[in-house]
């Protein structure tokens, strides 16, 4: 695929932008200018979390998502409801690899209704596809 339409394919889903490096870090840089990045970074969090083998890790990691992200006044505190809050923070002491897994739908299900059709209306999303379609065109067009 062209550039272009893998800029152009970022709008077909959430999963795939997600998929995506360079759709991840311009996704990630928009949040950020929103001051939501905490959701994606959130995010690939529990998917780097869900790989976990070991169940030392499985203790560690859980802790530094919880403390990163779960527990009140953490510093990148999602915006999730009292009942899944209360309920991670029930069972962070005995962790399992699903542990987070509302969580994560709920700020996914966030990402995918809210952030993600805001990125793809952004300036930024719109600049980005305007220069890879120039670029196309100076590609195929040297005479110009």
């Amino acid at each position: 695929r062209s550039n272009t339409e893998e800029t152009m394919a970022w709008s077909d889903s959430v999963d795939t932008l997600l998929a995506n490096k360079d759709g991840l870090a311009a996704f990630r840089k928009f949040l950020k200018s929103e001051f939501s990045e905490e959701n994606v970074e959130f995010w690939l969090a529990c998917e780097d979390f869900k790989k976990t083998k070991s169940s030392t890790k499985i203790a560690s990691k859980a802790q530094r998502i919880y403390s990163d992200f779960i527990e009140a006044d953490a510093p990148k505190e999602i915006n999730i409801d009292f009942h899944t809050r209360n309920h991670i923070s029930q069972n962070i002491s005995e962790p399992t690899l699903s542990c987070f897994d509302d969580a994560q739908r709920l700020i996914y299900s966030l990402m995918a209704k809210d952030s993600f059709p805001r990125f793809l209306r952004s300036k930024e999303y719109k600049e980005l596809v305007e220069k890879q379609q120039n670029r196309n065109q100076k590609r195929w067009l040297p005479f110009l």
